[in-house]
């Protein structure tokens, strides 16, 4: 098995920064699939453009644009691209950084999607200072890193419990068209009890079904606001929202400001 070495992604490299035993990269994906492999360094991936599939070996995840994903040192996996054109933005971890802020790595395990807003938020201001490169961007680079290990507390995430197999076609489902559902849909395409549903869903997805679909609508705005050629009445559609308004409402539910506000704090540089 193919093992990637200090920096090494698949794909062509568009940037990079090196801080202080942190690596960070921009690559665009240009394989339609990888070969197995696993990594020298643990680190994060957030799947800036396109569709994505990981596949480990306990699980496949699908990650449309604005996924936030982990992945242990040496955990076995390979990725296909299910669109066109895909970018990607990584943050990996060099042992010398661990040691210097006296985490533990043996203790980070595994392979793990990262929902919470708040930490694509903390990922949001990192790539917007990896894009900056100004005198003040290396300490803020920094100070994010600490911040988005501690609240992730990669340290000490449980090991994965198994899904049921039907929990994959549902997040496709909702990626794939979040309007209209209702539970009886769900349980007809699913093949599933809408009893069981309504007791398993919170379960697998730690949260309710409505405020995950919130949730992804949101992590996909998060890249398009990156992206000073969107206007917010475009990532209002392209995300899905009825309209600007709604999209406004959702957005400061999470972050206490409005998309236009977290846009302007971004591009002050």
């Amino acid at each position: 098995m193919k093992i990637l070495t200090k920096g090494t992604y698949y794909g062509e490299m568009r940037s990079e920064v090196d801080s202080s035993g942190v690596i960070l990269s921009e690559y665009q994906y240009l394989h339609p699939k990888t070969d197995w492999h696993f990594h020298e360094n643990p680190y994060f991936m957030y799947v800036l453009q396109g569709d994505m599939l990981d596949v480990n070996k306990k699980q496949k995840t699908t990650c449309p644009p604005g996924s936030f994903l982990f992945h242990n040192w040496q955990e076995p996996h390979f990725n296909s691209k299910e669109s066109k054109a895909a970018r990607g933005f990584h943050i990996e971890f060099e042992r010398k950084w661990f040691q210097e802020k006296k985490i533990d790595v043996d203790l980070w395990e595994g392979s793990n999607l990262i929902e919470d807003p708040r930490l694509h938020h903390i990922l949001a201001k990192i790539y917007f200072e990896f894009n900056c490169r100004d005198n003040y961007s290396k300490v803020s680079i920094d100070l994010l890193l600490l911040q988005l290990c501690e609240s992730t507390n990669i340290d000490q995430i449980p090991k994965q419990t198994k899904e049921p197999s039907w929990i994959a076609p549902l997040k496709d489902l909702i990626h794939e068209n979040s309007e209209n559902l209702s539970l009886q849909r769900l349980s007809d395409t699913l093949k599933v009890h809408p009893v069981h549903l309504s007791r398993a869903i919170p379960k697998y997805l730690s949260t309710t079904l409505g405020d995950y679909i919130r949730q992804q609508k949101i992590k996909q705005a998060l890249g398009y606001l990156m992206n000073p050629n969107y206007s917010l009445t475009e990532i209002a559609y392209l995300c899905g929202f009825s309209d600007q308004s709604h999209f406004t409402r959702t957005f400061k539910l999470y972050f206490q400001k409005t998309p236009k506000d977290f846009r302007l704090q971004l591009t002050v540089c």
